[in-house]
């Protein structure tokens, strides 16, 4: 096999490389942070506000404090 041949992986190593993987790992607890903050912003303003909206107002004005807090436990 080259180095340009692809190496296909079975369902369950790729399964287990992803659940490994610090990245994937970050990436479930930013999204339970955005799910969190769009939940909180829906109910103080009374309707739900979208994911979307959620996500651009956590990236923007919360993102920065969360990475910072998490990297320094």
């Amino acid at each position: 096999m080259d180095r340009f041949s692809e190496r296909h992986l079975s369902p369950g190593e790729g399964e287990s490389l992803l659940t490994n993987s610090a990245l994937y790992r970050e990436y479930l607890e930013e999204r339970e942070e955005i799910l969190r903050h769009k939940w909180l912003e829906s109910e103080k303003r009374g309707r739900d506000i979208g994911f979307e909206k959620a996500l651009l107002d956590w990236v923007l004005h919360h993102r920065a404090a969360w990475r910072e807090q998490r990297h320094h436990e």
